[in-house]
């Protein structure tokens, strides 16, 4: 934990201090930032609040008093729930404006980790309960220079990976002996996976490889009980993700989509540019807001893609998020490019890395174009390959 660091954030934001709060690990991002041991045995509830000035104080049960030792601070002790309330109290002291992993309205949940009577009771003795999201974002989502390396060589793996799909599912359909071959959905996700446990990648699930309506499915997986075979004259789209296999990696997250044996029809073709110009817009929106120095929002990229698509009349078959933070979770505790599924105001910080994703699920065949992007101070990039045109198998 960087209390220096705490204390000056909270200090920009305006708040008085950051009341972490936990009871059988219910919250995973508070036990990250302190440093605490995810798998300490914890049945009573302990409090921690950093004060934006001065010394951090702790509430602890008596039984379980010394599971924040490694923190500093003064302690104090309770057993009953007259002593906790009370301590409570003293424990706040002055404090008005405690930032919590609170989301108003549960509007960003993935912060949403404190219960509500908890923060019924805080507001019940004078406390205004504010969002700790972008202070979440800073201390969890910002990147560190081995993080983005790791993204890079990750990057470089996987790009190679899916180029050689493309081709390996050629060489199956088409083999030199001149006979038709056969190859099935699931055959290349374990190809792929092949290719990535070589490449000392890990990863969570998948790849998702589908094809015709099965790439309308935005989260479908093939197994080895439900699969469809690929064939000529299909649509294809390949969803690939995975990390250096190493405790401080993030993911690399992309989804490329093409035709087999043809060339692709009006409306392929149609949707895929749409697709394309949304995905684009999204990285433009981002890529200007650094390069001028002004601070963008969530929601703002998802706006700015949505606002394509819509304008193409298939509003309707974009039907999730325009991208998501990434980290050592490919769903990262960072902004997400959203303003669909939630109304994400947290600030893109500098240091942080999502994807832009936007698609159109038409019932006969789906488009996704997936790239990741790096932020720095007054930059921001696209991190690997970009799909300008649907590949041709």
């Amino acid at each position: 934990m960087n209390l220096e660091a705490i204390q000056s954030a909270l200090r920009d934001a305006g708040y008085d201090g950051w009341l972490f709060y936990d009871h059988h690990h219910r919250d995973p991002i508070g036990e990250r930032i302190l440093g605490l041991d995810p798998k300490a045995h914890i049945t009573r509830r302990w409090y921690y609040f950093i004060p934006a000035t001065g010394e951090p104080r702790k509430l602890m049960h008596r039984i379980e008093q010394g599971r924040l030792d490694s923190l500093p601070g003064s302690k104090g002790l309770y057993s009953s729930w007259q002593e906790l309330a009370t301590g409570l109290r003293a424990m706040l002291g002055g404090s008005k404006r405690i930032a919590m992993q609170y989301s108003p309205d549960n509007a960003i949940m993935y912060v949403s980790m404190v219960d509500a009577g908890t923060v019924e009771f805080l507001r019940s003795i004078g406390k205004q309960i504010l969002s700790s999201a972008d202070l979440v974002s800073q201390f969890e989502a910002v990147l560190t220079e081995k993080q983005i390396i790791s993204h890079s060589v990750a990057q470089i793996a996987i790009d190679e990976i899916l180029d050689e799909g493309w081709r390996e599912i050629a060489r199956r359909l088409r083999p030199v002996n001149g006979k038709p071959g056969k190859v099935t959905e699931f055959d290349m996700v374990q190809w792929l996976s092949e290719g990535m446990k070589r490449a000392n990648l890990v990863w969570e699930n998948g790849p998702n490889v589908s094809v015709n309506a099965n790439c309308s499915d935005s989260h479908y997986e093939p197994t080895a009980e439900h699969t469809a075979e690929i064939k000529e004259g299909d649509f294809l789209l390949i969803d690939i993700w995975g990390r250096v296999d190493d405790a401080d990696s993030i993911f690399y997250d992309i989804t490329w989509t093409g035709v087999v044996g043809r060339e692709p029809t009006e409306r392929e073709q149609l949707v895929f540019e749409t697709v394309r110009n949304a995905r684009d817009a999204a990285i433009s929106a981002v890529e200007q807001a650094f390069a001028e120095g002004r601070a963008i929002r969530g929601f703002e990229a998802d706006d700015a893609a949505r606002a394509v698509i819509r304008a193409a009349g298939f509003a309707d078959y974009f039907t999730h998020r325009t991208g998501h933070n990434i980290a050592h979770e490919i769903h990262g505790p960072g902004a997400h490019l959203d303003n669909l599924e939630t109304h994400d105001v947290r600030q893109i910080l500098p240091n942080t890395c999502f994807s832009v994703e936007p698609g159109i699920y038409l019932p006969e065949f789906g488009v996704r174009s997936e790239i990741d992007m790096i932020t720095a101070p007054n930059k921001a990039w696209v991190t690997g390959k970009i799909q300008r045109e649907l590949v041709r198998i």
